[in-house]
């Protein structure tokens, strides 16, 4: 069976909660990095992408990087200078980039501005939903500064510097979205910030309110003003936060991570407020199961989130690893696809 795209328009419906496109929407593409897979693998898993159609074109806006800054802006940055002791050899979480809140003043003077202009790229017109992507927003960029230890103490301890680098981040990415949807003609914003744990959230509700959810409100608002979706993606257990993301007008989330929350749960309380893209499971579904659990597993998820109104698109947990094998990287684009239109065909015979 052929497939084709499914337009911006019925995109648009399905996140709205409008009703349903002739099949569930899938955007495996965009979490099936190909660089994961070694060579013998990395044709077989093309093959397999170029047999489906992804369901928006991804637009990644070129985010400043912590420390060097490209040819023709040498202040497009986050951080100038890496500090002593610095080593690219230590784990990614525990790399203390900015050890000492007294250099914010300096740091904050320098801030990359959003108005680079490489910042997006010129792109014609497809007539499909475009999303456009930057990887890390508060909590991630937070700790990539400070580093996961000092960012979870910092909200007790430096509460003040924390809200000045939080307004920063927020004021550059809003510049950011209200270019990409004037510059590149945008229907969506996706970023992540992963704020949950296997078996919980990072932190409090009481936290999550004082030092998220106002700048989360002012970057939904921003979309929402120049006409746009907000996506966000967030590994983890955060049952505890979804009302409160609903409540500011969060549009689409990402992954609902199987066996940190309870899937029937969230699809029957939340499931009527916001766009679920659900996030096949990549903890031990994929690398650990069989062609044909990855089938039952997608079967699960489409008849645990699908609604006559739309709200609910496909895609992966996570990064597809390269320890995939391809005949369960098969059998998941398979089944999203030909399940996602029996589904929908069902609901409107």
């Amino acid at each position: 069976m052929d497939f084709k795209p499914l337009s911006k328009e019925e995109m648009k419906r399905v996140i709205d909660g409008k009703g349903n496109a002739f099949r569930v929407p899938v955007l495996l593409h965009f979490w099936t990095f190909l660089d994961n897979f070694e060579d013998e693998n990395k044709a077989s898993a093309q093959a397999i992408r170029d047999e489906f159609p992804q369901d928006c074109e991804v637009v990644y806006l070129n985010m400043p990087q912590m420390f060097d800054a490209p040819a023709d802006d040498p202040e497009y940055r986050w951080l100038s200078d890496r500090p002593a002791g610095f080593s690219e050899e230590a784990a990614i979480d525990s790399c203390i980039n900015m050890p000492d809140w007294s250099d914010l003043d300096s740091i904050l003077r320098n801030f990359p501005d959003p108005y680079y202009k490489n910042l997006l790229p010129a792109l014609p017109e497809t007539g499909q939903y475009r999303l456009c992507v930057w990887r890390c927003c508060l909590f991630e960029r937070h700790w990539f500064f400070r580093g996961m230890e000092n960012a979870l103490t910092d909200f007790y301890l430096y509460p003040d510097e924390t809200h000045r680098l939080y307004r920063a981040l927020t004021d550059f990415y809003k510049g950011a979205i209200v270019r990409a949807a004037k510059e590149c003609r945008t229907d969506g914003v996706f970023t992540t910030d992963d704020i949950g744990a296997q078996t919980s959230t990072f932190f409090s509700k009481a936290i999550f309110r004082e030092f998220f959810k106002p700048y989360y409100k002012e970057l939904i608002e921003a979309a929402h003003e120049n006409g746009m979706h907000f996506w966000l993606h967030s590994c983890g257990n955060i049952r505890e936060f979804i009302p409160d993301f609903i409540e500011i007008g969060l549009d689409v989330l990402h992954p609902i991570q199987k066996y940190s929350m309870d899937e029937r749960e969230i699809a029957k309380r939340f499931g009527k407020d916001i766009c679920i893209w659900g996030g096949f499971d990549m903890q031990q579904t994929f690398p650990y199961g069989t062609p044909d659990d990855v089938r039952r597993e997608v079967r699960f998820m489409m008849d645990t989130y699908f609604r006559p109104d739309g709200r609910f698109m496909i895609t992966s947990g996570n990064g597809i690893t390269g320890d995939c094998p391809m005949e369960s990287l098969r059998a998941l684009y398979e089944e999203c696809y030909h399940y996602g239109t029996e589904k929908c065909e069902a609901h409107t015979a």
